[in-house]
């Protein structure tokens, strides 16, 4: 069995930008297995639009209210713009 390593990162699609006052709601779509994520905090200023090539970071946690992963995005400077538990 292959295991998540905290320095894997995930290629994803850029599927829909929310743009409010300061924040982008941003959803990815994992480009192999079609999942979708959302990420409710990216900093507007950053020029991200549907289509973009992000990436994921997945990491186990302790069950923190039923959610088991931290998923973090990157751009492809290894950027953190969010972080969401799933």
């Amino acid at each position: 069995m292959n295991e998540i390593r905290e320095i894997d990162r995930f290629e994803c699609v850029v599927v829909n930008v929310i743009k409010n006052l300061i924040w982008k709601g941003i959803t990815v779509e994992e480009k192999d297995t079609g999942g979708r994520v959302y990420f409710g905090r990216v900093n507007g200023e950053l020029e991200i639009k549907e289509g973009d090539a992000l990436y994921l970071g997945v990491r186990p946690t302790y069950d923190i209210e039923d959610k088991t992963m931290k998923v973090t995005l990157y751009d492809a400077a290894d950027n953190k713009l969010d972080w969401t538990l799933v």
